[in-house]
């Protein structure tokens, strides 16, 4: 399946999730980056809410009074995925909120990113449910207020390798480029559904991430896991195939990548909450509808193997225009932690309802 047919193949949109509910490596170590850095063109024009009405109630929401909110935002300046991030500040989507937004670009361990947040030495942060949701069974003070796009994972072979769908994996070798990472979790989960042990049937290897391609081409390894930007810019060489990815089958409509506030902004400044929420889910949804224009702010934190029309291309792949919260977004958590015990990520005595109850809030119903 093409990658434009995975997107036409949607079924649901924002529209579907808010009436549910509501009744995303490469890093690129560029150190902290303040909304100061950027040269905002001003507040957005605003985003085509015909296709999602019933964000109207929430987007037209009153904006913070008094001087701009100053916010700490942590987030992988290297993923592709989350170009709406440079969209937000670049045309205007947190002034439209009142809020003064600093962008830390932040490559430490997830332990320490959510350790960040709920300790205030930043407010909010970007990361991948699947990577997330292990540490934060550990009970850190962040509540994860929305999802923000899926597609971020892909499993990569060889043209000519007899690998050419996801169950061929077993009893092969394959390289990973983080033995806990995300991509392993999800891609683990899959095998299992297929009856496939990914502990005893797979051999995973760990590599450098951008040597991952290197451990296929010396025939140490039948496959690979990777992600945007490294994978899309391996498959235009045409010796590489993708064999699957997170928007196959029943997941092309979850998201892979999540918000995560402070808990005690949630508890103290709900508004505020509310609002870095909501600005970030007007720029995924801007996102969603000017890839081009997305794809130009983020530019500059894309490699340089990386032309224009290949952001445009990633974006158009990443499904922004999927953002759940509320009721829906609870669901994908605790769909998710059940997926994570089905490959013992989980203790088997985790009550995941409990869980996903514990760690998502719906910031729009203060």
């Amino acid at each position: 399946m093409t990658n434009d047919n995975k997107r036409s193949g949607s079924t649901f949109d924002r529209r579907h999730l808010l009436q549910a509910g509501l009744a995303a490596a490469f890093a690129a170590p560029l150190g902290a980056l303040g909304a100061q850095a950027f040269a905002p063109r001003g507040i957005a024009p605003g985003v085509d809410l015909s296709e999602f009405p019933l964000c109207r109630t929430a987007s037209d929401a009153p904006a913070l009074t008094g001087a701009p909110r100053k916010l700490k935002l942590s987030w992988n300046a290297g993923a592709v995925c989350l170009a709406p991030v440079p969209v937000a500040i670049e045309h205007g989507f947190f002034q439209k909120h009142n809020l003064d937004v600093e962008l830390v670009n932040y490559s430490g361990s997830t332990d320490q990113l959510l350790e960040a947040i709920a300790t205030g030495k930043s407010d909010a942060g970007l990361g991948m449910a699947l990577r997330w949701l292990k540490p934060l069974e550990q009970g850190f003070d962040v509540k994860i207020a929305a999802g923000t796009h899926g597609g971020c994972m892909r499993v990569l072979s060889r043209t000519d390798s007899g690998v050419s769908k996801l169950a061929d994996l077993k009893g092969k070798i394959v390289a990973v480029g983080d033995l806990a990472g995300p991509d392993k979790n999800f891609f683990s989960i899959q095998l299992a559904k297929l009856g496939i042990d990914p502990v005893r049937d797979v051999d995973w290897r760990a590599y450098p991430g951008n040597l991952l391609n290197v451990a296929v081409e010396k025939g140490e390894v039948q496959a690979f896991l990777s992600s945007d930007p490294l994978a899309y810019l391996w498959l235009k060489d045409t010796q590489y195939k993708e064999v699957a990815s997170n928007l196959d089958g029943e997941y092309r409509e979850k998201s892979c990548c999540i918000l995560g506030l402070r808990g005690s902004l949630v508890r103290e400044e709900p508004q505020v909450a509310r609002a870095i929420t909501q600005a970030l889910l007007d720029a995924a949804m801007f996102t969603s509808q000017n890839s081009a224009v997305a794809a130009k702010s983020f530019q500059p934190y894309a490699p340089k193997a990386a032309t224009l029309a290949d952001i445009e291309g990633m974006v158009r792949y990443h499904t922004h225009h999927h953002h759940p919260v509320g009721d829906v977004l609870k669901r994908e958590l605790k769909a998710y932690a059940d997926d994570l015990k089905s490959v013992q990520v989980f203790k088997p005595s985790t009550d995941t309802a409990k869980f996903a109850e514990r760690i998502y809030v719906d910031v729009f119903a203060v």
